[in-house]
């Protein structure tokens, strides 16, 4: 058994191991076959490894020093498939990221301060750059607090996130189809690039009313195929290539806010619904809404004139995204959220030196 050093956190909505890079193979093929080992992935529970059996909770988070300027340490984030013996490494993951301040912190890579620590992220699948800012109390991070965020029992200390550049994440544009809507078989569609490239489609679209609950979505064979094409054609269009063994662009349906929000959400990962919502799915639909054009813009009419605060309703509850403005035109846009993160165990987690055969 291969024994690796390892602190499994809560980030946000979502759950799963800390390494550092220099505790994994530097081999990208031999690493990724440890983290599929590790995670258990290839059957529905994990029941072999330590990941949770969803897409939520088969997360890896792994962080090195920042050998660039402006930033502290650098996190890749690994999507390791639950029931297929796959990894991806396409997207960032931002509720994963909530847990990467804290554990540089607490790892010795970023020297706290009294009071808050600011911890400056490069995310290496984007090459996109964030701010933590982590609460500190005497030099240490503190966990508790009174935060209540939407999908999490409980609260805890709060953890600041500002995305800096997150515009054209992996396409080099916010609209890659060079439109803020397009026309997929009969449905329109806008496609975006910011912090995650996204999908949107108005659920009434696809005959929903877009309150359905993730269980009712994703018994629904019918609705999956359908969205799938839509996405396979919106990838191509995006220039992504053949999207089909990758987990984006990610489909998003849209409908009008139910309980006093901005817009109601349902968020797929992208073949399966969020139970809640990606914090860079909630900083690309944000900005949606305030690009004229979109579908999401369209769909709020007049309401979306002047917004600098979104909240986006999902499954669990609901996120606020703050919006602001940036640079020399003052066009550039910027979008900080509020989460938490836990501490949940320090230690080893044991690998197999050799895949198990199945029995």
């Amino acid at each position: 058994m291969q024994r690796i050093p390892c602190v499994l956190m809560r980030g946000g909505t979502s759950k799963g191991p800390i390494f550092h890079a220099w505790d994994l193979p530097t081999n990208v093929v031999e690493r990724d076959e440890v983290l599929l080992r590790l995670m258990g992935s290839g059957h529905e529970l994990e029941i072999d490894g330590i990941g949770g059996g969803s897409p939520q909770t088969s997360k890896v988070a792994i962080v090195s020093p920042s050998l660039h300027a402006d930033a502290d340490v650098d996190y890749l984030f690994v999507q390791v498939m639950v029931a297929q013996r796959r990894v991806d490494t396409a997207p960032n993951c931002g509720n994963m990221l909530c847990a990467v301040g804290p554990f540089a912190i607490e790892q010795g890579l970023v020297k706290a301060v009294e009071g808050k620590t600011l911890v400056r992220i490069r995310n290496l699948n984007t090459n996109t750059f964030v701010n933590s800012l982590v609460e500190t109390p005497n030099g240490i991070v503190r966990y508790e607090g009174r935060t209540a965020i939407d999908g999490v029992p409980g609260t805890a200390a709060p953890i600041h996130l500002t995305f800096l550049d997150a515009v054209g994440s992996k396409t080099g544009q916010l609209f890659p189809t060079g439109q803020a809507c397009d026309v997929i078989d009969g449905v329109p569609v806008t496609c975006i690039d910011m912090a995650m490239p996204m999908m949107i489609v108005e659920a009434s679209q696809l005959g929903l009313d877009g309150g359905e609950s993730p269980a009712e979505l994703d018994a629904d064979s019918r609705l999956l195929k359908r969205l799938e094409a839509l996405r396979i054609k919106a990838g191509r269009a995006m220039g992504l290539g053949d999207v089909s063994g990758m987990v984006i662009p990610k489909p998003v349906l849209v409908s009008p806010a139910k309980f006093g929000g901005t817009l109601q959400v349902r968020y797929f990962m992208p073949h399966n619904c969020h139970r809640a919502l990606a914090i860079t799915g909630a900083i690309g639909l944000a900005t949606a809404c305030v690009s004229p054009g979109t579908v999401t813009m369209n769909l709020l009419g007049d309401a979306a004139q002047g917004l600098q605060e979104v909240r986006l309703e999902h499954p669990s509850g609901g996120i606020d995204v703050a919006l602001s403005r940036s640079g020399p035109d003052g066009k550039t846009i910027q979008a900080s959220v509020v989460r938490t993160a836990r501490r949940l165990f320090s230690g080893f987690v044991y690998a197999p030196t050799a895949r198990r055969l199945a029995g």
